[in-house]
């Protein structure tokens, strides 16, 4: 785990407006400077993506940060899972789909200058935390980045999480994002 510096460039990857608000206030807390980054091509159908992505632009403001997104190439990412889609949640498929996620948020950070990047995967429940920052850190290696490795579900992160996006009425998805999650 990288040891808390003041002020450093954190570009966080938000896959949804719940996790994004809890996490980008801990961070904010911890005095990073955060951008929240939201690239999740993963996300069926389209509308649900929209809804997220409105929803992630709106903590964003709410929170004062700066916001950066990538337009969703939903084919692509059905590309890199061929083969996948019949595994189960937590299976094969989902940790390509976090590297993609991942790998992309690395590259941008890298390229933006930012001087570590991260995301907000970990918080949930339903996420492998330990693979996720497995991944980050080994995309911090190939991209010569620093990778913040946290595990935000920790010291009640999820329900904290929960209670926060109850509390500023932001949706609140049933399901991971793909198709084969609902």
């Amino acid at each position: 785990m990288l040891e808390k510096e003041k002020n450093l460039k954190l570009l966080l990857h938000i896959c949804c407006a719940g996790c994004g608000a809890y996490v980008s206030q801990v961070l904010k807390e911890e005095s990073y400077d955060i951008s929240l980054f939201f690239y999740n091509p993963n996300l069926y159908p389209a509308s649900e993506y929209f809804k997220r992505q409105k929803e992630a632009e709106r903590i964003a403001k709410e929170f004062g940060l700066d916001f950066l997104t990538l337009d969703r190439d939903h084919e692509a990412w059905l590309k890199k899972i061929k083969d996948l889609e019949r595994e189960p949640e937590k299976g094969k498929r989902c940790l390509v789909c976090y590297r993609d996620r991942l790998e992309i948020t690395a590259q941008k950070a890298k390229k933006q200058n930012f001087d570590l990047f991260s995301s907000t995967l970990t918080v949930s429940p339903h996420k492998l935390a330990l693979e996720i920052n497995k991944i980050g850190l080994d995309l911090a290696e190939q991209y010569n980045i620093k990778f913040l490795d946290r595990d935000f579900k920790k010291k009640d992160g999820f329900k904290k999480a929960s209670a926060l996006s109850k509390e500023l009425n932001l949706y609140r998805q049933n399901y991971c994002g793909c198709e084969f999650s609902i």
